[in-house]
């Protein structure tokens, strides 16, 4: 696959200069979901170790929240872009990105599953820094999102575009980092990548689920400002905060972490999957609904960017 990201360094205009000038490439409407599927997935999940890191257990669990609440028209094109292996079950795919980043082949993603902000600057900002450890412009998390994103919306809203992608991989890319992008160290410092040098180990306790006063907030997270089809950057600027706030607060490069650290954090972690199924669950609604209200000139502007 000839990923677009790859290529935009020898635009005339580049990606990010649209991203940076441009507040709103693609405009639908949505429709709603239900809340029952968080308290059945997260209710199961959360108990399993590892999920603190997301990892396959949490990838997991956002896609199968994602599931229900896909439109009709969601579902039927989400199972006609799945592989075979995954059975018609997108969250059995939702780990797939993570598998194939060490193999030579796909290499070149490992930087797409995060973003790294300034040391204990505690914000976010997408000029600033998405970017590879090379300088390459748009390689980060948030940039995946919108490129993924434009790749199914070119090939599913009759614009004439001559554009060629694998919408299969581009289907399991976005719905893989829509979950990074809510894992608050995946918008972590520089200086420890992302948290990766601080060790931590998980002693394994049963957990109830608290919603803590988040179910009535569900139906915001759908939405994006200006009706736009996929909105990432409010997601990692919410992650860096939940970083600052929580993931590095008493925790210092080399040190173990034992229950207290992780149990009284299980609030957050609940909340951020289950805002990344709804919210992964709401932009491929968008993008696969069969009422589209779509700016067509803003689109086409969209792809001539890249």
């Amino acid at each position: 696959m000839e990923n677009i990201l790859l290529k935009l360094r020898n635009e005339k205009q580049s990606f990010g200069n649209f991203l940076c000038t441009h507040k709103n490439p693609i405009h639908f409407d949505m429709g709603g979901s239900e809340l029952v599927w968080v308290r059945r997935s997260l209710g199961i999940l959360l108990l399993m170790p590892g999920i603190l890191g997301w990892g396959k257990e949490g990838h997991y669990a956002i896609c199968k929240i994602a599931e229900g609440y896909l439109t009709e028209d969601a579902v039927a094109a989400v199972k006609e872009l799945l592989p075979e292996s995954a059975g018609g079950n997108l969250a059995a795919v939702c780990s797939w990105p993570d598998e194939i980043r060490h193999n030579f082949r796909w290499r070149w993603s490992s930087a797409l599953h995060y973003i790294d902000t300034p040391d204990f600057k505690c914000n976010y900002e997408y000029c600033r820094d998405c970017h590879d450890s090379a300088g390459h412009k748009n390689r980060c998390v948030t940039g995946a999102i919108y490129n993924y994103t434009m790749q199914l919306a070119s090939a599913y809203q009759n614009t004439n575009l001559k554009l060629h992608y694998n919408l299969t991989e581009a289907l399991m890319f976005l719905s893989h980092f829509m979950g990074d992008v809510h894992q608050p160290l995946h918008v972590g410092f520089t200086g420890d990548e992302g948290g990766n040098t601080i060790v931590v180990r998980w002693f394994r306790r049963k957990s109830n689920l608290h919603h803590n006063g988040w179910s009535n907030e569900i139906s915001s997270w759908e939405n994006c400002s200006h009706n736009d089809t996929v909105c990432p950057n409010p997601y990692a600027s919410e992650s860096i905060s939940l970083a600052c706030k929580f993931a590095y607060k008493n925790a210092t490069p080399g040190s173990t972490l034992g229950d207290d650290y992780f149990l009284s954090r299980l609030p957050i972690v609940e909340k951020r999957l289950a805002q990344g199924g709804v919210r992964l669950a709401a932009t491929l609604n968008r993008i696969f609904t069969s009422q589209l209200k779509i700016d067509d000139d803003r689109l086409q502007e969209w792809a001539s960017a890249v």
